[in-house]
């Protein structure tokens, strides 16, 4: 198993509190819901910051988390390393280079773990529609109590609809000064689309000086 330390930025306490909140609504979406994709319709709209934070949330109330970096086109994870080495990621398993042990990292956060996304492959969303994503994803609900997807924004790639296949809900991250009424409602129809359960979405960089919390929470 890789092992890693983990780079974390501080957030403010509103923050905190709202990444609480949003912990307490996905655990009150539905009893066996166990693994949740995080997408967005653009990039730069604060997704894999909220996968993470989210994940982080569950490892602190005492869940075993694992965040599972599907963003094989451009990632960012590796931008958390503060020390460790990372060989193998999510990539590797997919085309069978690596098994589910070697790709498994174990961060210095009690409870939580990530697979990085691992070298960019010239098909991902051919291999992330494939039989051993499918098996990770049973493979991972047998031992981890909360699994985090952070996939590629819904507005250039299908990536996060074939993933959402495989997950119990999902949630849409929105960046409140970016996405427009019409580009949102594709994004949903979409995913509807691949029969997936949109269990909300978040309210990303919200100015703070006229709203109580950073991170707003809609549910469905």
């Amino acid at each position: 198993m890789q092992k890693f330390e983990l780079r974390l930025d501080d957030i403010d306490f509103q923050s905190q509190e709202s990444f609480k909140t949003l912990r307490f609504n996905v655990e009150f979406s539905g009893e066996k819901n166990q693994v949740f994709y995080i997408t967005s319709t653009y990039p730069n709209e604060g997704k894999s910051t909220v996968s993470l934070e989210l994940a982080l949330a569950f490892s602190d109330n005492g869940k075993k988390a694992l965040l599972i970096d599907a963003d094989l086109r451009k990632s960012v994870s590796r931008q958390l390393i503060r020390t460790g080495s990372i060989e193998m990621g999510l990539s590797d398993y997919l085309v069978g280079r690596a098994q589910f042990d070697d790709v498994i990292a174990q961060s210095n956060i009690e409870n939580f773990s990530m697979i990085f996304s691992g070298p960019v492959p010239p098909n991902p969303s051919e291999i992330l529609d494939g039989e051993r994503f499918k098996h990770l994803i049973e493979t991972v609900k047998e031992k981890f109590d909360i699994v985090i997807i952070d996939t590629p924004p819904m507005g250039s790639v299908i990536d996060a609809a074939v993933i959402a296949k495989n997950c119990d809900g999902g949630i849409i991250v929105i960046n409140s000064g970016q996405a427009s009424y019409r580009q949102i409602r594709k994004t949903k129809e979409q995913l509807e689309r691949a029969d997936s359960k949109i269990i909300g979405c978040v309210l990303n960089k919200v100015d703070a000086s006229n709203n109580d919390y950073y991170y707003g929470y809609y549910h469905k």
